[in-house]
């Protein structure tokens, strides 16, 4: 048994590890596992519990007593009978099965549908009826108060079969072109269906009209999402009598409430894979989620993810066993998996014995999943030149990294780095020769970033434990040990700059105490460098001495910053000289200016009339506008100020209004001469 954690969320696999082959008799098992520690600690809570190569479709009985799941080769269903924990029958069928349903309590009456368009009963004692649909069939619902079953397909109806009457009704006719998947609500009996084209048709089976339409495809896309083409439904489960979640071939999980068109949430699984499966789990407010390569737990209010499982090989079907914390799921395996997750609930009662097992191994943690594996970055694996096997079944995804196995990983790194061994045998010696030293007489080292800082440090922290010590406190921790200032004394960029301005106006005695440590540090340098043992430091001055210094001190505290700002006058008069001489070398080139289109040059003028007036503000700028008599500011009556102004015209408009006033005065012109030649004719014909 296998035990996996994520987010604090322990999940024990109980089918894991190696079956045995059948024809194996009873004496080799026992063998067997009296030899192998993996097969004695193994746990087949159900005995054979698998397919001969992979199963499809798995579900649990209304009764909770049975399991019943069908896959290949050949097609067959098997039911398992939970109070015997072992397998109750075996059916072979005649083509595979699309899916199932199981109508009654137990197992005494099943629906399948299979791949031919046949829909095959079966009651208690094997084979029943087979009949068939016009088109090939996808899935289909039982809804119970008529006796009817619903089946949608590669078609735009929805056929119905009537059981009490034994005969087919008049079919649904949908607006969509095919259909993928269907569901009856169990509260109000609301018949919906989700088609090809990312749409959810909603029925009354009443009246056989329908009665709502969403567009999941337009609502599954966010800014988040990255979608190739049009998603479709792939998987649709109600919750109760208003929820329903839907979910679409492109990896997203869309939770509806009935009354609105919008989704409440969109969850995406990042794997642009269809939706197999969707459960809602009621004690904790989750929705189980998978496609064929994750199974994913969430909360439906939030969205945050509780946890999630990545099995060996492919997942076709999940199923949450009733009322407690049991999953299983159909692989594209032979083995079926069983999942035991404590959170979620407690045993079934036909294994009510896993919670104390559960109990012991969390009393007594083991080796969990993850010791046999190697987390390791994308760096990681560009490093060791392994990045081809990214998106491979040798790589697990797992937050910002992969896992890997550890055999694999030892064998890269040796081939990566052949010379990794000896490294380690030099880290080794090294250790060795320090831990020997450790004994001797120890010399300061100091850091190579900053080393007058830390031995004011060092200075100072000398001197607090003394004082600690006579008043009997607690010692203070040391900034050279703690790591949050430890870039500080590492990265060359924290180095002080004892030559700028502000330190040495802000440390004016530095320089009386630097010279101290310097000749301090130049000791510390021989003697590292030599070798040798550190000798007793002299003992310190006395009391008097320490005063007199001190007082010494504050007296020369205003010559020193006198010193260091005449100095600091002395080095700006030096680099303005300096600058000045490299300016009179330097040779003046003309500048060359670029005029835009549909503009004319004038004189430089302009430009600086121009650069004068954006410097100047805005009240000076309005007041020389109202001179020019652009810009016009008045009172009204209500006590407010009015502005009025013109805009300035550019020099093709000026050209064009000017254009456009000599054309109308010329054609003034031309009127005038014409009416004053129309009056003299007028007067001649009437003199005449």
């Amino acid at each position: 048994m296998q035990v996996s954690s994520l987010n604090e969320v322990k999940i024990y696999s109980l089918s894991a590890g190696r079956s045995l082959p059948e024809w194996l008799s009873d004496r080799k098992k026992r063998a067997l596992q009296k030899k192998d520690v993996d097969i004695r600690r193994r746990i087949e809570l159900i005995q054979d519990f698998e397919m001969p190569t992979v199963s499809t479709k798995i579900k649990v009985s209304r009764d909770g007593q049975y399991i019943m799941a069908v896959g290949t080769y050949k097609p067959r269903v098997r039911c398992f009978d939970t109070y015997q924990l072992s397998q109750k029958f075996e059916r072979c069928l005649d083509s595979e099965v699309v899916t199932f349903e199981i109508l009654s309590d137990d197992y005494s009456k099943i629906v399948f549908l299979q791949c031919g368009r046949f829909v095959e009963f079966h009651s208690q004692h094997g084979h029943y009826y087979r009949t068939r649909i016009p088109k090939f069939g996808r899935d289909f619902s039982y809804h119970y108060p008529s006796c009817d079953l619903y089946f949608v397909g590669a078609s735009s109806e929805v056929y119905r079969l009537n059981l009490e009457q034994g005969r087919f009704l008049n079919s649904l006719q949908t607006e969509a072109s095919e259909s993928n998947v269907c569901d009856i609500n169990p509260v109000h009996f609301l018949f919906a269906m989700g088609t090809a084209e990312g749409k959810v048709e909603c029925w009354d089976p009443r009246t056989r009209n329908r009665v709502g339409l969403l567009d999941c495809a337009l609502s599954s896309v966010t800014a988040d999402t990255e979608i190739d083409g049009l998603p479709s439904i792939s998987a649709l489960t109600f919750d109760g009598a208003l929820n329903m979640a839907v979910g679409t071939s492109t990896g997203q999980v869309l939770l509806y409430d009935l009354r609105s068109s919008n989704p409440l949430i969109v969850k995406d699984h990042h794997y642009g894979l269809p939706i197999k499966s969707i459960q809602f789990q009621r004690q904790l407010d989750l929705i189980i989620s998978a496609d064929s390569r994750i199974i994913k737990m969430w909360n439906k209010d939030t969205g945050k993810i509780f946890t999630s499982m990545e099995p060996e090989h492919g997942i076709n079907d999940v199923c949450l066993y009733p009322n407690s914390g049991m999953l299983m799921t159909a692989n594209e395996a032979p083995k079926m998996n069983i999942y035991y997750i404590p959170v979620l609930g407690p045993a079934p009662k036909w294994c009510s014995f896993l919670d104390n097992l559960t109990e012991e191994l969390e009393e007594n943690p083991e080796s969990t999943v993850y010791d046999d594996y190697k987390f390791v970055t994308r760096k990681d694996l560009e490093n060791l030149g392994l990045a081809h096997l990214i998106g491979s079944t040798l790589l697990r995804a797992y937050m910002h990294g992969f896992f890997m196995d550890i055999r694999l990983y030892h064998k890269a790194k040796m081939m990566a780095n052949p010379f990794a061994y000896e490294e380690y045998r030099r880290e080794k010696i090294r250790q060795k020769i320090e831990e020997t030293r450790a004994q001797r007489v120890q010399l300061k080292k100091l850091p190579k970033v900053n080393k007058e800082l830390a031995l004011k440090l060092i200075e100072e922290e000398g001197e607090e434990q003394q004082i600690t010590r006579k008043r009997k406190q607690k010692n203070l921790p040391s900034l050279l040990k703690d790591d949050r200032f430890k870039v500080m004394f590492e990265n060359p960029d924290f180095q002080v700059d004892e030559q700028s301005e502000e330190f040495r106006l802000l440390n004016p005695l530095v320089s009386k105490i630097s010279e101290k440590r310097k000749r301090k540090l130049k000791i510390l340098e021989k003697l590292e460098a030599k070798g040798e043992e550190e000798e007793e430091e002299p003992e310190g001055k006395a009391s008097d001495a320490e005063s007199s210094e001190s007082s010494d001190d504050e007296k020369g505290w205003v010559e020193e910053v006198r010193k260091q700002r005449k100095l600091l006058r002395q080095e700006e008069k030096l680099k303005r000289r300096e600058r000045s001489k490299e300016d009179q070398q330097t040779l003046l080139k003309p500048q060359f200016f670029e005029i835009k289109e549909g503009e004319e040059f004038r004189s430089f003028k302009d430009s600086a009339k121009k650069q004068k007036l954006m410097k100047k503000t805005l009240e000076d700028r309005l007041k020389l506008e109202e001179k020019l008599g652009t810009l016009n500011v008045s009172d009204t009556t209500v006590g407010s100020k009015q502005a009025t102004f013109k805009l300035k015209k550019s020099e093709q408009q000026r050209k064009q209004q000017e254009a456009e006033k000599r054309h109308r005065q010329e054609r003034k012109t031309l009127r005038r001469s014409a009416s004053h030649l129309k009056s003299k004719r007028g007067r001649g014909r009437l003199f005449h």
